[in-house]
This record gives structure tokens, sequence and C-alpha cells, in this order.
């Protein structure tokens, strides 16, 4: 499935204005944007849609028509911003805004200047735990009991140095309470020896020390079966924009991206609401 930065092409945040809105950010509060802008972070929320502001009933709902702009869009994947006549769609962890009318769109992050929060971002928590939450953990290789205060899903390739070093302290997140849900994202893609070897953990008897055995470099002498759950993992990770390993995925949906040592994560988890 295409990704809406691929539809909206060649839209994209150019540099000089990403720097600006950083430097309104870091600011803070609406008198770091003036002008259009300024108008546009106070505006009101947006009507509902299928209506217009004398309260009368309009013929087309923006939804649909939005929706018909975009291939494989839905008017329920839709969504009202709080900047009237402006509408959200996300497509994993990628997100675009269209005028009500289809006519022009905006890819990239939307914030909200009076309270420094990213609201593209709450969408992709959102978003993340939705999707992992379609996969069962039948499908995961999971090390730690249910009962550990915390859980985190990591999309994990075996041959990245920094996954095997987080691998390698398996056991001191566990002991901090922090049970670790692999799920598997081997960078290289279908047909290299990553994948094997992913295919090979999935496909073993004891798949938590074949885990273990893979991250160590060692061979494992194992047939790959059928209907391992490794491409479709893959795919999760590239819609949710997986760009390196280990991926973190914490309860509320944050994505840390890269290692983080059981120090630090049991420290970060303890401030992380959900």
């Amino acid at each position: 499935m295409k990704s809406l930065k691929a539809l909206l092409a060649p839209l994209a945040c150019v540099a000089f204005a990403c720097g600006l809105l950083g430097q309104a950010l870091a600011a803070g509060g609406e008198r770091a944007v003036s002008g259009p802008q300024a108008h546009a972070a106070a505006a009101p929320a947006s009507h509902t849609a299928g209506t217009s502001t004398g309260g009368t009933s309009t013929s087309a709902d923006p939804r649909v028509l939005i929706a018909s702009k975009i291939p494989g869009a839905r008017p329920e994947d839709v969504r009202a911003t709080p900047i009237a006549g402006l509408y959200e769609i996300m497509r994993g962890n990628d997100a675009a805004f269209v005028s009500a009318d289809g006519k022009y769109a905006i890819a990239g992050d939307l914030y909200d200047l009076r309270s420094n929060v990213n609201l593209t971002e709450n969408e992709r928590r959102a978003t993340r735990l939705r999707l992992l939450d379609q996969v069962p953990e039948s499908q995961m290789v999971i090390f730690g009991a249910k009962t550990e205060p915390h859980t985190i899903t990591v999309f994990t390739d075996v041959d990245c140095p920094y996954c095997r070093k987080l691998h390698s302290q398996i056991a001191e997140y566990n002991r901090l309470g922090i049970r670790v849900r692999y799920m598997f994202y081997p960078r290289t893609g279908p047909n290299t020896p990553s994948w094997t070897r992913a295919e090979e953990v999935w496909c073993s008897s004891d798949r938590h020390a074949a885990l273990t055995q893979a991250k160590l470099g060692e061979t494992l002498h194992v047939k790959v079966c059928p209907n391992t759950p490794v491409a479709r993992e893959y795919e999760l990770g590239r819609e949710l924009e997986v760009q390196g390993t280990p991926a973190i995925v914490l309860a509320n949906g944050d994505m840390l991206p890269g290692y983080v040592s059981p120090a630090e994560l049991a420290q970060l988890l303890q401030t992380v609401k959900h």
C-alpha cells in the first residue's frame, strides 16, 4: 500500500519552513506566530461535517470528497482538525491535511502552539497501539511474565548490533519489571540472510533459546516452516515507519528509535502515562 507521502508527492516540509516552526515551538505561545499562521492557530474548532456556519445542512460531507481524492481512503479515515475547514488523514504514521474542498493538501504535523503539543504525534501513538493490538501475542517472542508492571514491544533484527546488545541484557530488563515482546523486522528485507534467520527462530522448537542463539551469531540448523509471522510483522513495521532497529514501542504508543539501557528505560517508564 502506497504511503500518503507517495500519493501526495512532491509535497514535503521545506527546511526553511521547518526551521521557523521549530523556532515558534521553542518560543511557545501564540506570540511565536504572526500573520495568517496566527489566525489559523487561533481558529475555532471546525464545524461538524455536513453543516454550514448558518446551521443549514449542506449536500455533501467534506470527508467523502477528500477520501475520493486519495486512493484507498475511506470517509471514516478523514478527521476534522481544530482548524476550521482543514481535515486530517493518516495512513500508518504518515499524516496529511486536506482542505474541505479537496483542492489543497499539506504533508506534515499539526501543532497546538498554545500548549506546544504535536497533535499529529498523538494520533500516531493511537495508531501504533491500535495496530499492535491486532497482533496476537502468540505471534510474538516474549521474555518476561504478564505480571510485570511494564510491557514494551520491540521490532528487532537478529543481526542488528544494538538489537543484540539489548537482548544480552534481557534478564536485567525483566528484573526491573519490563516485559519484552519481540516482533521481527529484518532490515534487509525479504530473501536475505537476516530474514531467513528470523524465520528459523520462529520455526524452532524453543523460540526463546533460538532467538538468543541467533543474536549471538550462532547458526540455527532449522528448516524454515510455512506461515511464519515475519512478513506480516515486517510490513507492520514499515507501516509504522520503523526507521531502524531496535524500535521500542511503549504502552502509551511512543516509539523510541534505538537502544535504551535497562536502567534508563525503567526510569523513563515510571513517567509514562497510559
